[in-house]
């Protein structure tokens, strides 16, 4: 994916049977801040980041972009779901020339352990599978974060290699497109 046009960003918001996964909107700012300075989401992507940089580097309208989905509970921001280019520069990759399309995603944790990132990850995907059909969806965590692992393989990825990268062991797997019927 080079990435998504304006002809498919940004959709008209996604419903499922909990939640609502729509672009962002200034008031989802401080859920952006809370997201990004929970040591709990750190743990797997780096750490948190100081909320008093973010109060000051968050922008008004944050995660505004094609690929960005941010995941509403009862009208409250609990997440977020990302689809991105997969650098050719990274590690892992099922294309030779790379940039395939990767699955991210990010919960605040009181929304962990209630299926949200299963709900919303495959609303995403199955979004996404309309729009590309013939991409294959990629993600990277660390083999580590069981929780990731899980829903990875709930998803439907499966494991294409292991690699280091940024300091500790890194699973990289596949979702490929489903088969079309004549």
């Amino acid at each position: 994916m080079t990435e998504l046009g304006s002809d498919t960003w940004p959709p008209a918001p996604i419903t499922t049977e909990r939640l609502v996964l729509r672009a962002s909107e200034a008031r989802d700012r401080a859920g952006f801040i809370e997201l990004f300075a929970s040591t709990e989401v750190g743990t797997y992507v780096g750490g948190a980041r100081p909320r008093d940089e973010l109060e000051r580097a968050v922008p008004e309208v944050p995660g505004r972009r094609p690929g960005a989905f941010v995941v509403t509970l009862d009208d409250a921001m609990i997440g977020m779901v990302t689809l991105d280019p997969r650098g050719p520069d990274r590690l892992g990759h099922v294309r030779p020339e790379g940039g395939e399309t990767e699955l991210g995603y990010l919960f605040l944790p009181a929304a962990w352990g209630h299926g949200y990132a299963a709900e919303a990850c495959t609303a995403v995907l199955d979004w996404f599978a309309d729009a590309r059909p013939d991409e294959p969806v990629v993600l990277s965590t660390q083999s580590a974060n069981d929780r990731a692992m899980r829903l990875a393989a709930k998803l439907g990825f499966t494991e294409v290699e292991r690699f280091e990268e940024y300091g500790a062991e890194q699973w990289f797997g596949v979702r490929s497109p489903a088969p079309r019927t004549a």
